[in-house]
C-alpha cells in the first residue's frame, strides 16, 4: 500500500519568508490564469454599458477637445507649432495608460482579498494581467490618434513622423514597468497605511500637470529642467510626441534618467509587494 511519502506531487507550495524569495518565473506557468483576469477585467467593465469599447475613443476625444479649448483657444499656450489636437491627444493617450496601469494597480490587495484569502497563485498574476488588459485601450485609442495623424498629415500639417517611430514599442514597455511598479508599491504601502488610496487619486491628477502633457518643454525655464528630469514620465512624454509629430527635441540624459528610475521602482515595487503578499491576509 503506498503511503504519504511516496506519493508523486506535481506541485509544492511552501512557506516564503525572505525578502527576496521571488519565484517571477512561476508567472509563465500561471499564463492562462492571467490571461482569463485580462478577458474578465475587459468585458465586465463594460459589459452593462451603452457605448460599450466606444467609451475608449470618447474619453480621449473629450479630454483632447476640453484641452484644446481651455490651454489652447484661452490660455493661448504654445505647442511649438504643432497641431493643437494632436499635441494634446498625443500627450493625453500616452499618459492614459501609464496613469491606468498605476491606478489599477494600486488597490489590488484591497480589490482582491477575497480571491486571495481562498486559493493559491503568484498573487502579481493579478497586477500584471490590469497593465495587459490596459495596453488593449491603449492599442485602440492611439489607433485612433493614428487616425487623427493621418489626417492633418494628408491635409499639409506641419508633423514630421521619424526613425523615432519604432521606438515606441520601449516606450510602451517603460510605462507598464513604471506604471506596474508604482502601482503595486502604493498597493503594498496601503496594506498598513489606509490613507495612501485617498492620495493616489488626485496625486496622479498633479503628476499629470507637473508632466509636460499641456505644455511643451520649450516653455519650461532651463532652471527647473532639473526637476522635470526627475519625473520619468516627462522623458517618455517628450520622446513620444517627436516620434509621432517631430515637435520637441530628445534628450538623451533624461530618457536615460528616466530608464534607470524605472527599473529602481518596478524591483522596488516587486520586493514590497512580494513581502507584503505573504502577511496581508492578516492585516486585511
Amino acid at each position: 500500500m503506498e503511503t504519504v511519502q511516496d506519493e508523486q506531487w506535481t506541485k509544492v507550495i511552501g512557506p516564503r519568508t525572505g525578502w527576496f524569495d521571488i519565484k517571477l518565473l512561476e508567472l509563465w506557468k500561471y499564463r492562462e490564469l492571467i490571461m482569463l483576469f485580462v478577458k474578465r477585467d475587459f468585458v465586465i467593465f463594460y459589459k452593462q454599458t451603452i457605448l460599450g469599447p466606444f467609451w475608449f475613443l470618447l474619453q480621449p476625444l473629450f479630454t483632447t477637445l476640453v484641452f484644446t479649448v481651455i490651454f489652447g483657444k484661452i490660455a493661448h499656450i504654445p505647442t511649438d507649432g504643432l497641431p493643437q489636437t494632436l499635441f494634446y491627444m498625443c500627450g493625453i493617450v500616452i499618459w492614459g495608460y501609464f496613469a491606468n496601469c498605476l491606478n489599477k494597480t494600486s488597490d489590488t490587495f484591497m480589490t482582491n482579498a477575497n480571491i486571495f484569502g481562498k486559493v493559491y497563485f503568484p498573487r502579481l498574476v493579478i497586477p500584471i494581467s490590469v497593465v495587459i488588459q490596459n495596453l488593449i485601450t491603449f492599442g485602440i485609442q492611439f489607433l485612433f490618434f493614428l487616425g487623427f495623424l493621418a489626417y492633418f498629415y494628408i491635409s499639409g500639417a506641419d508633423v514630421k513622423i521619424n526613425l523615432w517611430f519604432f521606438f515606441m514599442p520601449i516606450l510602451l514597455l517603460q510605462m507598464a514597468a513604471l506604471g506596474l511598479g508604482f502601482g503595486i508599491l502604493v498597493s503594498s504601502l496601503t496594506i498598513k497605511y489606509r490613507d495612501l488610496k485617498f492620495l493616489i487619486g488626485f496625486g496622479v491628477q498633479l503628476w499629470m500637470y507637473a508632466t509636460p502633457i499641456v505644455y511643451p518643454m520649450s516653455q519650461i525655464p532651463k532652471k527647473w529642467h532639473w526637476f522635470y528630469a526627475l519625473n520619468p514620465m516627462s522623458a517618455i512624454v517628450e520622446t513620444a510626441r517627436y516620434a509621432l509629430l517631430g515637435g520637441g527635441e530628445i534628450r538623451p540624459l533624461h530618457l536615460m534618467l528616466s530608464m534607470g528610475m524605472t527599473v529602481i521602482v518596478l524591483l522596488t515595487g516587486i520586493v514590497m509587494f512580494s513581502r507584503v503578499e505573504k502577511t496581508f491576509v492578516d492585516t486585511v
